[in-house]
């Protein structure tokens, strides 16, 4: 019994070193948590891999959306790819679905709403996540907004100063750091880098946490410029947010996903 004990503490021990190693090459957020069969304390890394029907996720239609789901998505483009790799990410733009085969998103040429066809057909990788605290009052609210927001300009400043930001902060985000010491470095970083900006223009993951925030059901506290596709992400259940959120995300499904060789490729990336 002892010796058992003395080998698995020698094995976590071990993993967790190889784990701290991994993440100091990329600057991922950990937590402590506590194993609930032994009670022993356990690291968990941030998931920069991202669940595909392929290793254990679900595929599924339009028809499995609901109001108010969080839509994140990548493409074979240039600006996806370099978004993802800045971010160390899987997926490199952010999506809300209003409900009647519709999506809000904002892009280049500034907030617009299409179909849930029009973005499946444009987009290589697509993933859904849903706040299980929603009801049709948020949702209604969260559609009033979008809606308001048709046509306005799209955010380049923010996204300009995204870049910058995003190599600071991965200072905040190494290993053992606790979260709260992270959340609070983050934010600070960001009100220099960010600075102030009008609130009237959007980036794509920026105009989901409006979305939320105007329907009364904030996703975090924390200021929506400083929060990027991969941060939404990562506010998955199970997953290390590498600022402080008010409700852990659930995993809805793919709409779309990447062949396995891409896959492959992702997973070995973000392992680097």
């Amino acid at each position: 019994m002892l010796h058992t004990h003395i080998a698995l503490r020698r094995r976590t021990a071990t993993l967790t070193t190889l784990l701290v190693s991994a993440c100091l090459l990329s600057a991922c957020a950990t937590r402590m948590d506590v194993d609930p069969n032994s009670g022993a304390p356990q690291l968990r890394a941030q998931n920069r891999l991202l669940l595909t029907p392929d290793n254990g996720g679900q595929a599924i239609t339009g028809a499995a959306l609901q109001p108010g789901d969080i839509i994140l998505s990548s493409t074979n483009g240039i600006n996806s790819l370099g978004i993802r790799v800045l971010t160390v990410s899987p997926v490199s733009h952010a999506a809300l679905y209003l409900g009647e085969d519709s999506i809000a998103e904002a892009v280049g040429s500034g907030i617009r709403v299409r179909s849930t066809g029009d973005f499946v057909a444009d987009e290589s990788t697509i993933v859904a996540f849903r706040h299980p605290g929603i009801t049709q009052a948020h949702t209604d609210a969260m559609r009033t907004f979008a809606q308001a927001q048709v046509g306005k300009k799209y955010n380049t400043a923010g996204v300009v100063l995204q870049a910058p930001f995003t190599l600071q902060r991965q200072f905040c985000e190494l290993p053992l750091v606790p979260s709260l010491v992270r959340d609070a470095c983050i934010r600070g970083i960001a009100a220099i880098q960010l600075g102030a900006s009008k609130n009237d223009r959007f980036f794509c993951s920026q105009l989901v946490l409006e979305a939320y925030r105007h329907a009364g059901l904030p996703l975090t506290n924390a200021d929506p410029r400083l929060v990027s596709p991969a941060d939404l992400l990562h506010m998955r259940e199970g997953d290390v947010p590498s600022i402080q959120i008010a409700q852990a995300l659930q995993y809805v499904g793919h709409l779309k996903s990447p062949p396995p060789l891409e896959a492959e490729q992702l997973a070995y990336t973000a392992g680097d």
